[in-house]
């Protein structure tokens, strides 16, 4: 019959609603696409190049053991152009204790007849040697200009003088990296797995969490679901991590104490993300793994990133993340207070939104109308009418608004 031959075309109409029909169509988004990720790979390219091309030091922490007329030359040295900040130290026992707690990254006894280095390698790897270098340095060029002087004054200097002048300083690694993760980048690997699995699981959450009514209930639902998935992914990164023997002289549970607060801090904030503005509260997530891995610390230390970089760096999940892990594999003693108040404001504070965001709007238990349209954009397929009737107290709904 005429009538249903016709009746199915309005709804293939509209399922092929937003669907390309032409040449031109096609042309305008494949130019669309290909303009927006050509100015994207320019943002990147310009953000990592600038944080990361020419990393050099800000204000990095050392210390120094020595005699007033000893230090003074080496200190005016190092804080000449803002690149160390020198504290003074009464003995090398005072300067080796504040290398363990992470107050210095390392620093020089003059005190001994040869000079001694003292350096944190587990730090960084990059901090360690631009110490050694510097360090060597400036210390060469004070024993030398003490050589010429002898000489200036016409004073016989003997071979053995000048060989211990000149002789290089003996270096102690303090805290060394261990020799499954020689390089020290092994704590950047996990966090941006950690990151990265975060946010692949708060998306998925995004689309599970719609195809239920609001309620208290799904709010607890949902974060106990994030907890869950944080002590999981915590667990798998130190079942991973025994597997290359990194991380195995510090505490398990510290460890997974900090790893699962870090991935909660990701995955709540990134949910609560979703649940104010919708799917593309997802972007929060993605510019953690794009963003804020890269000035975490993981790679370039803080201190060698420019100022806004390393401040910003240390306000997101993951430096703050790298901060409060690497203190825990190899400086137990620092103060990590810091970054775990980061890491517990943003797992809370993301909670939070996802608990208020379910309990409050919807108290009749009901879909909303912004679900349902999320599910049709999800699924791909428009949802009945008859569904969008009831969701929105129109016939068929059987129960009235509280």
């Amino acid at each position: 019959m005429p009538t249903s031959a016709t009746a199915p075309e309005p709804a293939r109409r509209q399922t092929d609603t937003g669907r390309i029909t032409s040449a031109r169509q096609f042309t305008r988004f494949a130019l669309a696409v290909s303009v927006l990720g050509i100015m994207l790979q320019l943002a990147l390219n310009a953000y990592y190049l600038s944080v990361g091309h020419a990393p050099s030091p800000h204000d990095l922490p050392v210390g120094v053991v020595g005699a007033p007329a000893q230090r003074q030359a080496l200190t005016a040295q190092l804080e000449k152009d803002g690149a160390f900040a020198v504290t003074v130290y009464d003995s090398p026992q005072r300067l080796t204790g504040a290398i363990r707690g992470k107050d210095v990254y390392g620093g020089v006894d003059l005190t001994a007849e040869r000079p001694t280095l003292y350096l944190a390698s587990a730090a960084g790897p990059s901090a360690a040697n631009l110490l050694r270098t510097t360090f060597i340095t400036a210390i060469a060029e004070q024993t030398g200009k003490q050589v010429r002087t002898l000489v200036d004054q016409g004073r016989p200097v003997p071979a053995a003088t000048v060989a211990a002048l000149t002789a290089p300083p003996a270096v102690t690694d303090v805290v060394p990296l261990p020799a499954a993760d020689r390089n020290g980048a092994a704590l950047g690997f996990l966090v941006q797995a950690l990151v990265l699995g975060g946010t692949i699981a708060s998306t998925g959450l995004g689309r599970l969490i719609p195809l239920t009514p609001r309620s208290h209930q799904r709010g607890l639902g949902h974060v106990a679901t994030l907890v869950v998935y944080a002590l999981g992914s915590a667990a798998v990164v130190l079942w991973t991590m025994s597997w290359f023997d990194v991380g195995t002289g510090a505490d398990a549970g510290r460890l997974l104490a900090e790893f699962t607060l870090i991935s909660l801090a990701i995955t709540a904030s990134t949910a609560g993300a979703v649940a104010l503005i919708g799917p593309a509260g997802a972007l929060l997530g993605l510019g953690y793994f794009t963003v804020g891995t890269v000035i975490s610390g993981a790679g370039v230390l803080p201190e060698f990133l420019p100022d806004p970089a390393r401040a910003i760096g240390q306000a997101l999940p993951p430096g703050a993340g790298v901060s409060a892990v690497r203190d825990s594999m190899y400086f137990p003693t620092a103060d990590i207070s810091g970054p775990l108040l980061t890491l517990g404001l943003y797992a809370g504070l993301g909670c939070l939104i996802v608990l208020v965001t379910n309990t409050l709007p919807n108290r009749s238990r009901r879909h909303s109308e912004v679900d349902l349209h999320l599910v049709e954009r999800l699924e791909g397929h428009p949802v009945p009418a008859v569904t969008v009737a009831a969701a929105v107290g129109g016939p068929g709904d059987g129960r009235t608004a509280q």
